[in-house]
Formats: structure tokens, sequence, C-alpha cells
């Protein structure tokens, strides 16, 4: 198996976890406070669907020999399209999720060698086609635990540890002084799940600060 079908497989059951874990949401539920500071899980939902949207802009971009980006309007309309949606009743949420993740999934299964090889524009910078695949497992991955409905870190899948482990970690070292290029020994000390956590700015580990490397 080649990177990308890892990813895609990765990314696609990040997504069918996702929508189970959804299914069942009542409006009182998507009113409640989600685990990111001033979102509801109505926020978390909505911002899960959106992301689909603008990652299906830029591959549908590439396809054409393009590079588009994710938010047009950058992160004001990142934030104006979350806030606009975060207030609808649960099924709408649900099924926002639902359908643009289908969508997705339909626009990497039209994509072809040429325009897998393209790059599309995340708030960050530019980023290849092949490696917004992953992107998006993490996205899904992340924001499944954001919510704060009964999923956390320690359920995360196996293989996307284990990869974004090994990315997040040389992120964690490129940021700091020439020659320290190993995680902290507490770091080192916890489980994988907990580590990958702390680099992404989702668990505290005991004697460390904030790993600082995320917005």
């Amino acid at each position: 198996m080649n990177d990308l079908d890892r990813d895609l497989g990765g990314a696609a059951r990040a997504h069918r976890a996702v929508i189970t874990a959804l299914h069942d949401l009542t409006d009182d539920q998507a009113r409640q406070p989600s685990r990111l500071p001033g979102w509801t899980v109505g926020h978390v939902a909505t911002h899960i669907a959106r992301n689909a949207d603008g990652h299906i802009r830029m591959l549908e971009a590439a396809l054409r020999g393009e590079i588009a980006p994710m938010y047009p309007g950058g992160r004001e309309q990142r934030t104006h399209d979350i806030e606009a949606g975060s207030g609808r009743p649960a099924h709408e949420l649900v099924a926002d999720v639902s359908a643009t993740t289908a969508a997705l999934e339909a626009a990497w299964v039209a994509m072809t060698s040429e325009a897998w090889s393209g790059r599309g524009e995340i708030i960050t910078g530019e980023v290849v086609m092949t490696d917004l695949v992953f992107v998006r497992w993490r996205e899904v991955s992340v924001h499944h635990t954001d919510l704060g409905i009964g999923y956390t870190w320690a359920d995360w899948d196996a293989d996307y540890v284990r990869l974004d482990l090994l990315r997040m970690s040389m992120l964690w070292a490129s940021r700091k002084p020439m020659g320290m290029t190993d995680l902290p020994p507490q770091a080192l000390a916890v489980p994988p799940n907990h580590r990958v956590a702390w680099l992404l700015g989702r668990a505290e580990i005991d004697g460390l600060g904030p790993a600082g490397i995320m917005n």
C-alpha cells in the first residue's frame, strides 16, 4: 500500500467514526460547550463540514491545473462560516457533516495522478494534494476529540498516531535550538497518543508547559 492509499483509508475511517458519533446528536448536545474554548459542539461539527468544502475546492482546482485557496476569504471567512452554521438544529449539523464528507470522498475518487501532484493553499501556506489527505485525517481525528461527546485522544487510530507523532516531533524539533532534536524526557515517558495530544495542544504532561507549536 502506498502512502496516498494509506492516508485515504485512514481519513475515510475517521469520517465514518465521527459520523457514527454524531448520529444521535440532540439539539441540547449541539448547544453544549465543546472541548475548544468558545466553541459549542455545533461549532466543531460545522468546522468539520466547512473544512471538507475547502478541501473539495482545492481538489477540483487541481483537476483543472489551478491552485485554489481553501478559504477564499481567509481566516475571516473561516470564522464567519463556522459561526453562521453553529446554531443549526442537530439533524442539520449531522446531515451537513455526512453530505460534505461523502462529497469529499467522491472528489478523491475523481482525482488523476497529475492532479494529485498539484497544490492548494491552506491557512498556513501551500500544500501538495497528496499531503492534503493526511491533513484531513488529522483534522477529523482531532476535532472528533474536540466535540467532547465521548471520544478522546486515547481512542485515536494507531496508524494516525504513529504517523503524526513523527510529523509533529519533527516540527517541534525544527523550532528548537540547533542540536535539540529529542522531545523532553517527560514527553517520551507518556504513551504515544498522549504525546501526540500534547504536541497538538490537546493534553498536558506533568512537568511540561505547552508544546507551543500549534496556533
